[in-house]
């Protein structure tokens, strides 16, 4: 049983929401902007993205297992941000175990999203059904985007505008173009962490056939792809306050200190050790844009 608590917290842990809480954040901070928050479905609408976020990490581990990418993974290229959750290569959970809690999780989910359909908002439905549907093809196929170098464009746009413009929905029952004008900036820096982090794990990808971005462009033109990622969305942050944005979510800009740092380090390291520094970097990069962007939306 203590295993199978494991595995569970493994695939539920809080800190995979981290990409998911910052999104939020910048929703629910131009949702503050503009009137007055409802705790209750603010409080319903991060439970129902954790309950996804669990859902994809436990169905992702039985595709990758399947492949056999998690078990192709040298010890010498495990980081503490990438090679997955290896409930099933460690042994915490077996397949069936696993396959019943995404299940469980994804029921979670569902009875959330439905409940915010029909009780406050019937437009997040259409929102909902993309995402879950990107969580979930993320590894699965048919369309496997993970396997087919789509997944960072499916995570910049779950990460940036579906989750924040959710958020947002929710709490004012529209959308307006200030929110995903820093949405997408924000969505462009997570795809850049998930880029960084398909590098420890390119040869065990490009051994199953897992076409990731990096192990389609190779490292030297990954780590170029990172830094244009990088470099884009911190050229839109600085050019929002031109389109009807507050100069104030310039503040977002603090963001782009670890994120250069992280794309200098990306250029010449070769090991995963040297890697695992930029990795940081790049998740307090698109934090602190967070946090910058929610800042400058509440600030009068």
């Amino acid at each position: 049983m203590n295993r199978v608590l494991e595995g569970i917290h493994r695939v539920a842990d809080p800190k995979i929401t981290l990409a998911s809480a910052a999104s939020m954040l910048l929703g629910a901070a131009y949702a503050a902007a503009d009137g007055p928050i409802s705790i209750g479905w603010l409080v319903a609408t991060v439970a129902g993205i954790f309950f996804f976020e669990a859902a994809k990490n436990a169905s992702g581990e039985i595709f990758d297992f399947d492949s056999g990418t998690d078990a192709a993974i040298s010890d010498e290229d495990r980081s503490p941000f990438s090679g997955g959750k290896r409930v099933l290569i460690d042994g915490l959970l077996t397949r069936r175990q696993t396959a019943l809690v995404a299940a469980a999780f994804y029921a979670l989910g569902i009875v959330v999203g439905l409940t915010i359909v029909v009780l406050r908002e019937p437009a997040v439905l259409g929102l909902g059904v993309v995402g879950v549907a990107l969580a979930y093809f993320y590894h699965a196929p048919p369309l496997k985007l993970s396997y087919r170098g789509l997944g960072e464009a499916a995570v910049a746009l779950a990460y940036g505008p579906l989750i924040a413009v959710g958020t947002y929905l929710v709490q004012r029952g529209t959308i307006t173009s200030q929110t995903l004008g820093l949405a997408i900036p924000l969505g462009l820096l997570i795809a850049a962490f998930l880029v960084i982090n398909e590098f420890p794990d390119h040869d065990a990808d490009a051994s199953v056939g897992k076409n990731t971005l990096v192990v389609r462009l190779g490292r030297r033109r990954g780590a170029v792809l990172f830094a244009a990622l990088v470099a884009l969305a911190f050229a839109l942050t600085a050019a929002a306050p031109f389109f009807g944005a507050s100069r104030w979510v310039w503040l977002a800009m603090l963001g782009a200190i670890p994120a250069t740092r992280a794309a200098l380090r990306l250029r010449s390291a070769e090991r995963t050790a040297d890697i695992v520094p930029a990795q940081a970097w790049t998740l307090i990069a698109f934090l602190l844009f967070a946090a910058g962007a929610a800042a400058g939306a509440l600030i009068p």
